[in-house]
C-alpha cells in the first residue's frame, strides 16, 4: 500500500494494524516482461557510471526485524562484492517518503532504494533510472525469476525495479472454529458461494462470533472487483472504471457480507470488541472465524497460546484473483554508479540474497525459487505446522490494477468516498458512482 493513505493507521476498522506496504501483483499469463529495451522512457535517463565509485547506500524502510534482515543480506552482498562499501540507511515508514525525496531532489543518494506500488510517483517525476538495459546484459528474466510480478514495476513501457518482496493475500482460517461448526476447511477450489455457505455456519450471535473478518481495506474489495471481471482503473489507459456493472456487483457482494448476511463485523461492532480491535486481533482472539491478510499475520498468529490455525489460498469468483504485499529495488537518478548499484541489486533478489527474508520471517520472498523451498516453506522460527505453500500456490493468481503517477491522490479520493459505504449509509452503486466522480478528477489517464 501507499506509504500515505494507506498505511493501517487510517485503514478502516477491521484491518491489519501492522505498518506494512503493499505491492500488488501483476495479472499472470500474457502479461510477461521483456527483458530488452531501450532505457529511454519516461523516467530518468540513467547517468554515466562511476565504475570507481564503490560507495553504496541502500535505503529502506521498517523496524528493528527489518533492520536485522535487511542487514544480514547487505553482510552477503559484501561478501559477494568485496571492493564494495555498502551501507544500508533504514528509515521509520511515516518519514520514508519525504525523506527520500528529499534526498533524490538534492542528489545525496541513495543509491539503491526500496519502493512500492508507488513507484510510478517516482517514475513519472524522472527519479530513477531505467533498467532494461542492465537487464538485457545481465540475462536477468523477471518474469522468470519472479513470476507475475516480475512485471510490476515499470512505467511507460520502461522497467524500474526488480521485485524483493511478494507475497499474496490468503485466507486465514481457526481450525478448532470450524470444526465446532462441522465446515470443511477452506481448500482453493472455494467460489463466493462456497465462501458465503462456510461464514454463514461460522455466524454465531449468541457468542459475538463473526464468520469472516471483512473486506473494508482495498486490496481486499479490489480482488473481489477483479475477481468478478471488473477493474477499478482501466488496465489499458488507467482511466477509473469503478462505477462498471462488474464492480458495482463486487461492491454489493461486499456489502451484504456486512449488512445482508452479517457475517463480518463492521466498524461498530469492532469497536465494541475492544479499543484499536481489528480483523487481526478478533481473529486471535477468536472472534472470527476466518479472516484474509497478508504474510506478516503468520507470525503474529504463531505467537498465541491455544490458536489452532492455518491458512489456505484466497476463494475466487467468476475469475482467480488477488492482491499481493511486496517492494522491489530501484536505482534512483542520484545514483553515482549505477551499473554498480543493479548489480548489487541482481545479487539481493536471487534465492541466495534474499535467504534471510525467509530464515528470519520478515516476508515473502519474491523469488520464485526461494518461495518453493524448505527455508521459506519449513522454516526453524516457525514451530505452528502452517501451510506456508498456500503463498506459492497463490502466486498465479495474483493480479494488478493500473499504477499511475496519481497513486496517492486516489488513495484519499477511495478513503473519503467508501467511508459512508462501509458504515452502511450509502449503497453499492451510489458509492461506486461518488468514487467514479472522484476519481475523474484526479487521474489524468493515458492516450
Amino acid at each position: 500500500m501507499s506509504l500515505t493513505s494507506s498505511s493501517p493507521s487510517s485503514l478502516p476498522a477491521g484491518t491489519s494494524r501492522r505498518n506494512v506496504l503493499a505491492g500488488l501483483g501483476v495479472a499472470g499469463a500474457g502479461l510477461g516482461l521483456a527483458a530488452c529495451g531501450s532505457s529511454s522512457g519516461a523516467g530518468g535517463s540513467a547517468p554515466e557510471s562511476d565504475e570507481n565509485h564503490t560507495d553504496f547506500t541502500m535505503t529502506v524502510w521498517g523496524g528493528e526485524e527489518d533492520k536485522v534482515a535487511y542487514q544480514a543480506r547487505v553482510d552477503l552482498a559484501k561478501e559477494k562484492f568485496p571492493d564494495y562499501n555498502i551501507t544500508l540507511q533504514l528509515i521509520p515508514e511515516e518519514n520514508y517518503e519525504q525523506k527520500v525525496q528529499t534526498m533524490i531532489s538534492s542528489k545525496t543518494g541513495p543509491d539503491i532504494m526500496q519502493v512500492a506500488e508507488n513507484i510510478n510517483v517516482y517514475a513519472s517525476k524522472k527519479q530513477l533510472v531505467p533498467i532494461d538495459d542492465f537487464l538485457a546484459e545481465s540475462g536477468l528474466d523477471l518474469e522468470e525469476v519472479f513470476g507475475p510480478v516480475g512485471a510490476n514495476y515499470t512505467w511507460e513501457d520502461a522497467t524500474y525495479g526488480v521485485p524483493d518482496r511478494s507475497g499474496a493475500m490468503v485466507l486465514y482460517y481457526n481450525k478448532d472454529l470450524f470444526d465446532e461448526a462441522g465446515v470443511d476447511y477452506p481448500a482453493a477450489d472455494w467460489d463466493w458461494d462456497t465462501f458465503l455457505e462456510a461464514a454463514k455456519a461460522l455466524t454465531d450471535p449468541s457468542k459475538g462470533q463473526y464468520g469472516y473478518g471483512g473486506v473494508g481495506w482495498w486490496p481486499q474489495w479490489f480482488s473481489l472487483v477483479a475477481q468478478n471481471g471488473g477493474h477499478v482503473l482501466d488496465p489499458e489507459t488507467g482511466a477509473p472504471s469503478v462505477n462498471s456493472p462488474e464492480a458495482v456487483e463486487a461492491l454489493q457482494f461486499a456489502y451484504d457480507l456486512y449488512f445482508t448476511h452479517e457475517v463480518a463485523p463492521t466498524e461498530v461492532d469492532y469497536s465494541n470488541m475492544g479499543p484499536d480491535m481489528g480483523a487481526d486481533g478478533a481473529f486471535q482472539q477468536g472472534l472470527v472465524a476466518m479472516n484474509s491478510t497478508g504474510f506478516w499475520a503468520v507470525g503474529g498468529n504463531a505467537k498465541i497460546e491455544g490458536l489452532n490455525w492455518d491458512i489456505a489460498p484466497f476463494f475466487h469468483g467468476e475469475e482467480s484473483a488477488v492482491s499481493a504485499f511486496g517492494s522491489a529495488l530501484v536505482i534512483p537518478t542520484a545514483a553515482k554508479n549505477a551499473k554498480g548499484s543493479f548489480e548489487i541489486i541482481q545479487f539481493l533478489t536471487s534465492a541466495e540474497g534474499q535467504k534471510p527474508i525467509a530464515d528470519k520471517g520478515q516476508d515473502v520472498p519474491a523469488n520464485l525459487e526461494l518461495q518453493d523451498s524448505d527455508d521459506f516453506l519449513d522454516p526453524e522460527w516457525l514451530q505452528a505446522d502452517t501451510n506456508l505453500q498456500a503463498f506459492p500456490d497463490s502466486a498465479d493468481m495474483i493480479f494488478t490494477p493500473k499504477f499511475i503517477p496519481e497513486w496517492n491522490e486516489m488513495q484519499k479520493a477511495i478513503e473519503d468516498a467508501m467511508a459512508s459505504f462501509w458504515l452502511g449509509d450509502s449503497d453499492a452503486q451510489t458509492t461506486a458512482d461518488d468514487l467514479q466522480g472522484r476519481l475523474e478528477r484526479v487521474i489524468k489517464p493515458s492516450e
